[in-house]
Protein backbone atom coordinates (compact mmCIF):
# COMPACT_ATOMS: atom_id res chain seq x y z
CA UNK A 1 0.00 0.00 0.00
CA UNK A 2 1.76 3.55 -1.11
CA UNK A 3 1.15 6.23 1.47
CA UNK A 4 1.21 3.82 4.98
CA UNK A 5 3.91 1.99 6.85
CA UNK A 6 3.45 -1.22 9.05
CA UNK A 7 4.18 -0.61 12.73
CA UNK A 8 4.73 -3.96 14.64
CA UNK A 9 3.80 -3.17 18.60
CA UNK A 10 4.00 -5.71 21.71
CA UNK A 11 1.80 -4.34 23.75
CA UNK A 12 1.72 -5.08 27.94
CA UNK A 13 -2.22 -4.36 29.28
CA UNK A 14 -2.94 -3.29 33.06
CA UNK A 15 0.36 -0.95 33.45
CA UNK A 16 0.49 1.74 35.91
CA UNK A 17 0.49 4.21 32.94
CA UNK A 18 0.58 4.45 29.09
CA UNK A 19 3.99 4.87 28.19
CA UNK A 20 5.99 4.26 25.27
CA UNK A 21 9.02 1.95 26.50
CA UNK A 22 11.14 1.61 23.53
CA UNK A 23 12.02 -0.58 20.72
CA UNK A 24 13.26 -4.93 21.01
CA UNK A 25 13.73 -7.41 18.64
CA UNK A 26 11.59 -10.25 18.74
CA UNK A 27 12.83 -13.49 17.11
CA UNK A 28 9.62 -14.08 15.50
CA UNK A 29 8.44 -10.32 14.84
CA UNK A 30 11.22 -8.41 14.20
CA UNK A 31 11.77 -4.95 15.26
CA UNK A 32 8.72 -4.06 17.64
CA UNK A 33 7.77 -1.00 20.19
CA UNK A 34 7.42 -2.06 23.74
CA UNK A 35 3.94 -0.07 25.01
CA UNK A 36 2.37 -0.14 28.12
CA UNK A 37 -1.45 0.24 28.14
CA UNK A 38 -3.79 1.25 31.75
CA UNK A 39 -6.79 -0.54 30.36
CA UNK A 40 -7.34 -4.27 30.73
CA UNK A 41 -7.33 -6.75 27.91
CA UNK A 42 -11.38 -7.41 27.88
CA UNK A 43 -13.47 -6.71 25.06
CA UNK A 44 -11.52 -4.89 23.07
CA UNK A 45 -10.34 -2.13 25.59
CA UNK A 46 -6.84 -2.41 25.61
CA UNK A 47 -6.62 -2.64 21.56
CA UNK A 48 -8.96 0.34 21.19
CA UNK A 49 -6.41 2.30 24.33
CA UNK A 50 -3.87 1.25 22.34
CA UNK A 51 -4.64 2.94 19.29
CA UNK A 52 -5.46 6.00 20.59
CA UNK A 53 -2.28 6.19 22.56
CA UNK A 54 -0.19 5.58 19.65
CA UNK A 55 -2.12 8.15 17.75
CA UNK A 56 -1.62 10.84 20.04
CA UNK A 57 1.88 9.28 20.78
CA UNK A 58 3.08 10.06 16.69
CA UNK A 59 0.91 12.75 16.40
CA UNK A 60 -1.45 11.55 14.06
CA UNK A 61 -5.47 11.29 14.12
CA UNK A 62 -7.32 7.85 15.13
CA UNK A 63 -8.78 7.37 11.71
CA UNK A 64 -5.42 7.04 10.02
CA UNK A 65 -4.19 4.34 12.49
CA UNK A 66 -5.46 0.54 11.65
CA UNK A 67 -5.06 -2.44 13.62
CA UNK A 68 -4.93 -5.03 10.71
CA UNK A 69 -3.22 -8.11 12.96
CA UNK A 70 -2.72 -9.42 16.10
CA UNK A 71 -6.44 -8.24 17.70
CA UNK A 72 -5.51 -10.92 20.32
CA UNK A 73 -2.47 -11.21 20.28
CA UNK A 74 0.24 -9.25 22.41
CA UNK A 75 2.07 -8.28 19.49
CA UNK A 76 0.13 -6.38 17.09
CA UNK A 77 0.70 -4.93 13.51
CA UNK A 78 -1.09 -1.93 12.36
CA UNK A 79 -1.08 0.16 9.36
CA UNK A 80 0.16 4.24 9.98
CA UNK A 81 0.46 6.83 7.54
CA UNK A 82 3.89 6.69 5.75
CA UNK A 83 5.05 10.17 6.96
CA UNK A 84 4.42 9.37 10.73
CA UNK A 85 7.62 10.18 12.69
CA UNK A 86 8.35 6.82 15.10
CA UNK A 87 10.19 6.96 17.82
CA UNK A 88 13.96 6.83 17.32
CA UNK A 89 15.47 3.12 17.75
CA UNK A 90 18.51 3.10 20.14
Amino acid sequence: MSGTQTLRVKATPNASKNKIIGWEHDHLAGDVLRVRIQSPPVDGKANKALTTYLAKALGISKSSITLTKGQTSRIKTFEIPANAALPEKE
